[in-house]
């Protein structure tokens, strides 16, 4: 008997339009799944490239923001500049070898709880389809252990050590 993969979903919402709609969805009694861990930020503005992938490298197989409609935000260009971040890592994610998908962006008011609900369900499915995180529980993710294995001793011979750790000579 195969066990079904259940994803495990990070999702950072702004602190007006993303919250708003979360507690209308709760209040409308709306189902929408379980998996979905949720961090509040004051506005998709704060949203940090680091945020994003930490969530990836502490385990989550998907990450999504919710913010305010575009033109549309609290903080003027907040969710802008969320987009624009979300889209920098999501270029991270491609340049070593993860799927960007894993990452998305919902634009949607307070009142919009069905688009919330819709949202998390969407995020859920996507990641279902797209498997386990590679970087969870110590997966062969580009950079692993795992994966220089396979690659033989020539990638370890290429590979060069990080400038800050690079050892002083003389």
């Amino acid at each position: 008997m195969a066990t079904t993969f259940e994803p495990e979903i990070t999702a950072f919402y702004c602190l007006y339009c993303g919250y708003m709609a979360s507690d209308t969805a709760g209040a409308m009694q709306l189902e929408y799944p379980a998996n979905v861990k949720f961090m509040r930020l004051p506005c998709m503005g704060k949203t940090d490239v680091r945020y994003l992938l930490e969530a990836l490298e502490q385990g989550a197989d998907g990450v999504y923001l919710v913010g305010c409609p575009l033109g549309n935000c609290h903080h003027v260009r907040g969710n802008e500049r969320g987009r624009a971040r979300l889209q920098r890592a999501q270029e991270m994610l491609d340049d070593i070898g993860i799927e960007a998908d894993r990452l998305d962006m919902f634009f949607m008011s307070g009142s919009q709880a069905h688009a919330f609900a819709e949202a998390a369900q969407t995020m859920t499915d996507r990641i279902r389809a797209l498997g386990p995180n590679p970087l969870k529980n110590g997966g062969a993710g580009p950079g692993s252990k795992e994966a220089d294995d396979e690659a033989g001793p020539q990638a370890e011979a290429g590979r060069e050590a990080p400038r800050s750790v690079r050892p002083r000579e003389g």
